[in-house]
Parts: C-alpha cells; sequence; structure tokens
C-alpha cells in the first residue's frame, strides 16, 4: 500500500505523507514554541525601547500565555469538531497576523494587547498539531510522531534564545516579523495533510461559558499577581483576586458533567494521564521562571549582550540533538517513572547550580557547569512527559487531550511568570536594576528548584515501577516507537470501563 493510498489513522510515519504530517506540525508548532523563547530574550531591549515597567514586562509574556492557556482547550475540541487541518490553518494565518501588530507595535500597552491576540492563534493551532499526529499515523507509529514532535519542538525551544539574540541585533521587532515567512510557509505545507475530525463532537454544543470563565480564572489571577505587590493588594487587584477565585468555583461547580465542557474532566479518570499532568504543572511552572528571569539576569546583572544570552543555552540544543533519542529508547523499553523522576532531579540541580551566575561570574566556571546539568535534565524530561499524556487516551479524544495537556503547560508558565518574581521581591523597576535583579534572581531559582523537585517525587510516586508505565495490562509495547505509547484501542476499552 503506497503513503497515497493509506487510509486516515493508517498512514505510515516513514512513508511521503507521513513525514510531512510530522514535518508540518513540528514546524507550525515551533512558531509558537519560538515566539515564547525569543520573546525572553529581546524583553530587556523591548523595555528600554517602549520604557516598559517590571510589571508591563510582565506582561509582555503573560499576555501571550493568558490567552494561549485560556483558549487552547477550546481550540482543541474546535478541531475535533470542525477539522484539525482546518482549523490549524486558521491558526497559523491568525498567528500570523497578530505577530505583525506585535511588531508594529507603537507603545508597550499596544504590544500587549497585540501579544493577547497571537496567543488565540497560539491556542488554535498547538494542540491541533499533536491532534493531527495521533488522527493520521497508523497505531504503531503515533508514539514515535509524539516522540519526534516533542523532542524536535524542544530542540526549537532551546535555539530560541540564540536567534532571538540573533535578531534582536537587528530590532526587537525582528523577534516577531520571522513569524510571517515561517508561517507561509507552514501554511503551503499543511495544504496537503488530510482532514480529520471527530462527529461524536459536532453533535455537543461548544462550551463558551467554561471558556469565559476560564479566561476570568487566569487573567484575574495573573492581574493579582502581578499588580498586587505595588497596591498592598488592594483595589483592583483585590477585585481580580475575588473574580478569579469566584471563576474557578464556577468552573468546579459547572464542568462535570456538562456536555461539551471546555475542561474534559472525564479523562482525569486514567490514572497516568493525571499524573502525567501533575507532573507537567509542576515541571513547566518552575522551567517557566528560568526562561523569564535568565534572559534579564544575564544582560541587565552580568552585561550580555542579547546574541551572548541566547547563545548560552546552546548547549542544551546540542545535549537534546545528541541524546533525545537515546532517551526516548529507554522510555520505550521501561516507561516514563525513570527518565520523569531523573530528568526533574537533573534541572533542579542546574537551578541551583544558576544560583552562582551572578556578578564576577565566569562562563566556563558558573554559567556552563549549570546548563549543562539543566540540559542533560530537559533532553530526559521533554518527550516522556507529552506522549506519556498523549498516549494515555484514545485517538479520538486527542484534541481534547492535547489541548488540555498544553492549557496545563501554559498555565503553570503563566502563574510562575506572574507569582514568582513578586514573591522573590522583584517588583517596580527591580528587573532594570543589576542589584536588585541578582538579589530577586538567586532566590527565584532556588523557588524554581523545589517546584522542580517536586515535580520528581510526583512522577516517582505515581508512576508505575514497570513496563507498563501505570496503564498495567491496558498498556503493550510497541518496538517501533522511540517512546513507547499506550495501545490505542485497548486505552479507549479501558477508558469507557471508567
Amino acid at each position: 500500500m503506497t503513503a497515497a493510498a493509506a487510509p486516515v489513522g493508517e498512514i505510515p510515519i516513514d512513508s511521503t505523507l507521513g513525514r510531512l504530517v510530522v514535518a508540518t506540525t513540528v514546524a507550525g508548532s515551533s512558531v509558537a514554541m519560538l515566539t515564547a523563547t525569543v520573546v525572553n530574550v529581546a524583553l530587556p531591549t523591548m523595555a528600554r525601547d517602549l520604557g516598559a515597567s517590571s510589571a508591563q514586562q510582565q506582561w509582555i509574556i503573560n499576555a501571550y500565555l493568558l490567552t494561549i492557556s485560556s483558549l487552547i482547550l477550546i481550540g482543541g475540541t474546535h478541531g475535533d469538531r470542525y477539522g484539525r487541518q482546518r482549523v490549524y490553518r486558521i491558526g497559523i494565518v491568525w498567528f500570523a497576523v497578530a505577530s505583525a501588530a506585535c511588531a508594529l507595535a507603537p507603545d508597550t500597552n499596544t504590544l500587549i494587547v497585540a501579544r493577547l491576540f497571537q496567543g488565540v492563534g497560539g491556542a488554535l493551532l498547538t494542540p491541533g498539531s499533536l491532534a493531527i499526529i495521533e488522527a493520521t499515523l497508523r497505531p504503531d507509529d503515533r508514539g514515535r510522531g509524539v516522540g519526534l514532535w516533542s523532542g524536535l519542538i524542544g530542540i526549537s525551544g532551546a535555539l530560541g534564545p540564540l536567534l532571538g539574540g540573533l535578531l534582536v541585533d537587528t530590532s526587537w521587532r525582528a523577534v516577531f516579523l520571522i513569524n510571517i515567512p515561517i508561517g507561509l510557509a507552514v501554511l503551503a505545507m499543511s495544504s496537503r495533510l488530510p482532514e480529520t475530525s471527530n462527529p461524536e463532537a459536532r453533535r455537543t454544543p461548544i462550551d463558551w461559558v467554561g471558556a469565559g470563565l476560564t479566561v476570568v480564572a487566569l487573567g484575574g489571577a495573573s492581574y493579582a499577581l502581578i499588580q498586587g505587590p505595588n497596591s498592598g493588594f488592594v483595589g483592583l487587584p483585590a477585585v481580580a483576586a475575588v473574580l478569579a477565585v469566584m471563576a474557578l468555583a464556577g468552573l468546579i461547580g459547572y464542568e462535570p458533567g456538562h456536555a461539551g465542557a471546555v475542561v474534559p474532566v472525564d479523562l482525569f479518570r486514567v490514572r497516568t494521564f493525571t499524573a502525567a499532568n501533575l507532573v507537567t504543572f509542576l515541571v513547566y511552572g518552575a522551567m517557566g521562571a528560568v526562561f523569564f528571569l535568565m534572559p534579564l539576569q544575564l544582560q541587565i546583572t552580568l552585561g550580555y549582550s542579547p546574541l551572548e544570552a541566547g547563545a548560552v543555552f546552546l548547549p542544551t540544543t546540542v545535549l537534546m540533538l545528541l541524546f533525545s533519542s537515546r532517551a526516548g529508547d529507554y522510555a520505550q523499553r521501561h516507561g516514563p517513572r525513570v527518565p520523569l523522576t531523573l530528568g526533574p532531579l537533573l534541572i533542579a540541580t542546574g537551578m541551583l547550580a544558576f544560583t552562582r551566575v551572578g556578578p564576577g561570574a565566569s562562563y566556563f566556571g558558573a554559567v556552563l557547569p549549570a546548563v549543562l546539568i539543566y540540559g542533560v535534565g530537559l533532553t530526559m524530561a521533554v518527550a516522556p512527559v507529552t506522549s506519556t499524556a498523549l498516549g494515555s487516551v484514545p485517538s479520538e479524544r486527542s484534541g481534547a487531550a492535547s489541548g488540555l495537556n498544553n492549557a496545563v503547560s501554559r498555565t503553570a508558565q503563566l502563574l510562575a511568570v506572574a507569582a514568582i518574581p513578586p514573591l522573590v521581591g522583584l517588583t517596580g523597576g527591580a528587573l532594570a536594576d543589576p542589584e536588585l535583579l541578582d538579589d530577586g534572581f538567586r532566590t527565584a531559582m532556588v523557588v524554581s528548584a523545589v517546584l522542580m523537585g517536586a515535580g520528581a517525587l510526583a512522577a516517582a510516586v505515581l508512576f508505575a515501577p514497570s513496563l507498563a508505565g501505570g496503564l498495567g495490562t491496558d498498556r503493550a509495547h510497541h518496538p517501533a516507537c522511540p517512546v513507547d505509547g499506550a495501545h490505542p484501542h485497548r486505552t479507549a476499552t479501558a477508558l469507557r470501563r471508567t
């Protein structure tokens, strides 16, 4: 059977069409990932050019995270309902247009608004990429496809700081303009992807109430955490905090049993899916603080140029290129418990080593050793956590599952960027003050290491120490997959029994 003749859901990953599926979904998702890491490196230059305060710098990062976290679940279910390829392409176009608006922003507030819209595009394209892989490739190749997606996306994220440093030498606006030609290329590639959808999803109403409550909960929490320290948590920050709590209570009461719920709570009946998302929340929350503060520390406190700051994490990229496949092979044979325990522990050790990155610290004596430890841990953890979450649910729920897992990771980063800087005293103009930034950075790395350690502990406790990775007899081993995934038919049966 040729690749062209293979039915949807049975496309071999090594066929021409199978390779196109992986390449297109990786390219589109990489745009969203690159934007997150590139903007972090460009942030000090943006702040100087636009006169942004510490709180506004947090909002430049969190505006994007807010909308992508809040709406990514709707993006996943829209793909299930209206066609995953169609929604993915809409997301690419939306993201490119919003990126152009970011590049043309004349002031900080306009940039923040444009970043909100950019997050909407990310919410449409990100869950669609994984859902397309799960719905188009043959069952024995889906775990391998997710593993390739995770590893390559992780590499693109690691390359982001270097690309950001190169682009900022021209203009910080270039970090947004680069998304336009990439988006056009992805749009052309995606036109050849087969369309898939879930017919059952069309018979359920869209949960706009749940989506609205999610936006209020995350937006209110972010506003309270970012603006509260500057006002003593009175006035608007207090109102925002109350609204966030009320919206969260509304979600908890409204979503269970609701047809077409934006938060598919029934997926949490799968033990491995729940465990993977808890680990995701802790790990990505800790990394969110590092992604935000490390470029600032290097440029403001140590005097690195944007290019030098971006190049710091280049060894991490090399490690991922060399050893991601070996980490995937180990996870294939032994399940996710070991890599998702040791990986976060190594990342936490690297974060503690980052506390030595301060005034007078040499690159080879302090920065490089910390980056290498951090990079080894990242190489071990990136692919298994995503593939474990996606491989534990049936393929027809792939849109909702990938949306939920992505929402968890983005929400964790959103809350970390909002909460950790004020917690360690980085308010007002502290992000532009080398002495204040240095003190807060060191404390933030310790806080992040504690969160990462909690993620390692959760993996050690919640994942079964067997080849099955927590799914017991409902999990089958697939030798062709670099990261072992659940057998779709067996998992679907298990889910229906719950």
